[in-house]
C-alpha cells in the first residue's frame, strides 16, 4: 500500500458520495458537495489498516461523508446576504443532502447509526451556532469546537464500529489540518467568523501575539501526533502518510 493506493480509494469514496447525491439542479448552481479529503482518509482508515470491513461500514461513511457535506453546505450560507438564487440553493442542497443521508440510512435499517448521526449532528450544529452567541467563550472552548465540528462524526462512527484506537490520533490531526488552514486564510486577510472569534477571545500570554499563540499550539499538537503515532500500532505507511500532509 502507498500514497496513490490511499489516493485512488479516497477518490473512489468521494465519488460514491457524489453519486448517491446527484442532482442536476443543484450540480449547475452550487457544484458538487464539498467533501474533505483529511476527513474521507479518516473515514477510511480501519480500511486501510486491514479491520474487519464490510458493505455496511462501506454504506456508513458514505452516509457521514453526505452529513458532513450537507453541515458544510449550510455553513456557506451568507449570513448578510442569503436571498440570492445561489443562497437559496446552498440552503437546500444542505436539506436535500440531508434527506438522502436519512434516507439511505432508513433504508438500511442502521438504527443505531442513525442514532450515532442524529446526535453527532445536534452536538455538531451546537458549537457551530457559539460564533453567533453573545457569550464569550475562552480560546481553548473554541477549539474544543473545532474539533467538534471537525470530527464528531467520525467519532461517532468509530465509537459505533468499535474503532477507538484511532480516534484520539484522528481528533488531533483532523484539528492541526483546521487551524493550519485557518492560520493561512488569517495571513491571507480571509479569516473566518470562527476565527475572528477566536481572536475576539485571545488573551495575550508571554508576550506572544495571536499569530504566534497560534504557531504554538500548532507546535505541541503536532508532537502530541507525533507521539500517539510513534506508539500506535496502525501501519507503518499509514503513519507516514499522515506526517507528510502535516505543514510545519
Amino acid at each position: 500500500m502507498d500514497a496513490t493506493y490511499i489516493k485512488n480509494h479516497i477518490e473512489q469514496l468521494k465519488k460514491d458520495i457524489y453519486r448517491y447525491v446527484q442532482h442536476k439542479t443543484l450540480l449547475k448552481y452550487t457544484g458538487n458537495p464539498l467533501v474533505d479529503e483529511n476527513q474521507l482518509f479518516y473515514m477510511l482508515l480501519p480500511f486501510f489498516n486491514g479491520d474487519h470491513w464490510d458493505d455496511e461500514k462501506y454504506e456508513g461513511i458514505i452516509t457521514v461523508g453526505i452529513v458532513q457535506a450537507s453541515l458544510a453546505e449550510h455553513g456557506l450560507i451568507n449570513e448578510y446576504d442569503a436571498t440570492s438564487k445561489e443562497q437559496q440553493l446552498t440552503v437546500l442542497s444542505g436539506d436535500y443532502y440531508s434527506g438522502r443521508y436519512y434516507e439511505i440510512l432508513a433504508n438500511s435499517g442502521n438504527i443505531s447509526l442513525i442514532r450515532q448521526l442524529s446526535e453527532s449532528v445536534v452536538l455538531r450544529s451546537e458549537h457551530e451556532i457559539r460564533v453567533y452567541e453573545p457569550r464569550q467563550y475562552a480560546i481553548d472552548d473554541w477549539l474544543d469546537s473545532i474539533t467538534v465540528i471537525e470530527t464528531e462524526c467520525i467519532s461517532r462512527f468509530y465509537q459505533l464500529y468499535n474503532y477507538d484506537q484511532y480516534l484520539n490520533i484522528m481528533q488531533i490531526n483532523l484539528l492541526i489540518l483546521r487551524l493550519q488552514n485557518e492560520l493561512l486564510n488569517y495571513r491571507e486577510g480571509n479569516s473566518s467568523l470562527l476565527l475572528q472569534k477566536m481572536i475576539e477571545s485571545f488573551v495575550p500570554v508571554d508576550h506572544l501575539n495571536f499569530e504566534q499563540y497560534l504557531l504554538k499550539k500548532l507546535d505541541v499538537l503536532i508532537q502530541q501526533l507525533q507521539e500517539l503515532l510513534r506508539i500506535s500500532s496502525i501501519k507503518a505507511e499509514l503513519k507516514q502518510y499522515i506526517a507528510e500532509r502535516l505543514i510545519r
